[in-house]
């Protein structure tokens, strides 16, 4: 997998304690790093992280990434081989409560970061994870591609917009015209789900919490279509392009964009009914009602265009829409109805999507 290159070496995962975060946390384990976690919280209740009992298996750390001088000081304690830029506030509906932190934490953030990585003396590769929201999006059909315009029309939108430009300013000023020991990418991916989101205002876990008590959840925009994908799909991206930076100079400073097949685009309200049925719901309808009470603005399409990553890095989506479901349900239902082991549900998954990208003969889980 990912030609051993995890093994034995150092990465810090900043947003570690977050719901991707422990997934890549998880893998990364599996795949015998030694992983540093640096996060502000612990962001949900439940929280993946502390059901899975991460903290006993990696340096943990609690800080703020809006702190410069923490941020430094983790960097150049730890002098990481990679790192996995994913702290951020995440939620579109919190950024309209709270713009100022969203704008800080995501933009400030990543400035921090990149400043750390800046003054480093020792060889790092550095994946800063951003969003598919920071396209200025005009709802087309197409697919963005990394050269479309960035921007944003709401303030989360925005803050991952500004996050890109800030790193694209950073290599561009300190990065690309020197020989440096630390080589950049950016990844681009959204809606993702998986087991193990709790984060509120958000429509599985929202589902999740609802079904496990046999009651109903209330949806917006049942007809928005979204480019839905497992978790592990673009963590598979990132470490397919932590694997690659790492090995070829002319990824530096690049943008890559991680997404489904155009064919997995799927309304809300066909995802809905898909993972409906693991909770033995006869009749669908019952699981959910529709508003249209809908408190801030939310984009009707979005998708990318990944034929860079496919071309670069022969990366490609590894699962159907039916065995994402599978994941999904199959994991929110051992976890709140069998009590089984959700360790091993977790460790379970990873391997199996290890196995089925082997069948395919994806080039990160052969070489």
């Amino acid at each position: 997998m990912f030609k051993n290159i995890y093994k034995g070496k150092k990465v810090l995962i900043t947003g570690h304690t977050g719901f991707k975060g422990s997934w890549l946390t998880s893998w990364l384990l599996k795949l015998g790093a030694e992983v540093h976690g640096f996060s502000v919280d612990y962001p949900s209740d439940p929280s993946m992280f502390l059901e899975l009992k991460i903290e006993d298996r990696i340096h943990h750390h609690l800080g703020d990434v809006r702190d410069k001088e923490l941020v430094h000081k983790i960097v150049h304690d730890t002098k990481p081989d990679f790192v996995f830029h994913l702290a951020a506030q995440a939620l579109v509906s919190i950024s309209y409560s709270d713009p100022v932190d969203t704008i800080e934490t995501n933009v400030m953030g990543t400035a921090n970061m990149l400043d750390a990585l800046r003054t480093a003396e020792f060889p790092c590769t550095a994946i800063f994870i951003t969003s598919d929201k920071c396209y200025e999006n005009v709802e087309w059909v197409y697919g963005y591609k990394e050269t479309d315009q960035i921007g944003g029309r709401d303030i989360y939108s925005g803050s991952k917009g500004a996050a890109e430009v800030i790193f694209h300013s950073y290599y561009y000023s300190f990065f690309k015209d020197k020989k440096s020991n630390i080589r950049l990418a950016s990844a681009r991916a959204g809606n993702v789900i998986g087991g193990g989101d709790w984060a509120k205002d958000r429509l599985v876990p929202d589902c999740m919490k609802a079904w496990s008590k046999g009651g109903q959840v209330t949806i917006r925009s049942p007809k928005a279509t979204r480019p839905w994908q497992h978790v592990m799909e673009p963590l598979s991206g990132y470490l397919n392009l932590g694997m690659q930076l790492s090995l070829d100079e002319s990824l530096h400073g690049e943008s890559f964009n991680f997404g489904p097949r155009s064919e997995y685009n799927h309304t809300v309200l066909t995802l809905l009914k898909e993972l409906s049925t693991y909770w033995k719901y006869e009749d669908s309808n019952d699981a959910f009602t529709i508003t249209d009470n809908i408190p801030f603005h939310e984009a009707g399409l979005l998708k990318l265009n990944c034929d860079k990553a496919l071309f670069y890095m022969k990366w490609q989506p590894t699962l159907d829409f039916e065995t994402l479901i599978k994941f999904v349900g199959e994991w929110y239902y051992s976890f709140y109805k069998s009590k089984d082991n959700i360790v091993d549900i977790t460790n379970n998954q990873i391997e199996q999507y290890e196995n089925l990208a082997i069948d395919q003969s994806i080039q990160w889980a052969i070489s």
